[in-house]
């Protein structure tokens, strides 16, 4: 059985494709009440996979007519400038392993690109100690990235 955050990450993205124009506006507790959650779970769903980091912006406005804004963002090239502000200076094999992830999948590299990038930031092989690896990871990935956006 799919995990509830599968699904709620699943209808969000059937309402995306089925609009009409690049973006959608919910309401995060009308959501909670459709999936019978939290809107704390709704939050979750948000945070962990429509972040710019998966091609997604996200426009929140409080209050009583408060909504949610999901914006699909076209990722290109200079998605990739963008993503090297946003890495810091360290990052998780996980959220780095997303990166490359959206990346494969909107064919800006290729498989074989993303499993040497992959590779390079193992947390296996990187030879420091461990409180540095997420420190030189995210230094390996900007570099990446930056030889992507040039070229």
């Amino acid at each position: 059985m799919a995990r509830l955050s599968d699904l709620i990450e699943d209808f969000i993205k059937s309402l995306i494709d089925e609009a009409d124009k690049e973006y959608i506006e919910i309401q995060r507790n009308e959501l909670a009440n459709i999936f019978n959650c939290a809107p704390s779970q709704i939050n979750y769903v948000l945070e962990t996979r429509f972040n710019l980091s998966n091609g997604y912006i996200i426009e929140s406005r409080r209050g009583g007519g408060g909504y949610i804004k999901i914006i699909k963002k076209p990722v290109s090239k200079d998605w990739a400038s963008q993503l090297i502000d946003n890495i810091g200076d360290n990052i998780t094999e996980s959220r780095s392993r997303l990166y490359i992830d959206t990346l494969f999948e909107h064919n800006l590299i290729t498989e074989r690109e993303a499993a040497m990038m992959r590779a390079v930031l193992n947390e296996k092989i990187l030879p420091v100690a461990q409180y540095e690896k997420p420190i030189l990871r995210a230094i390996l990935l900007k570099v990446m990235l930056a030889e992507l956006s040039n070229h």
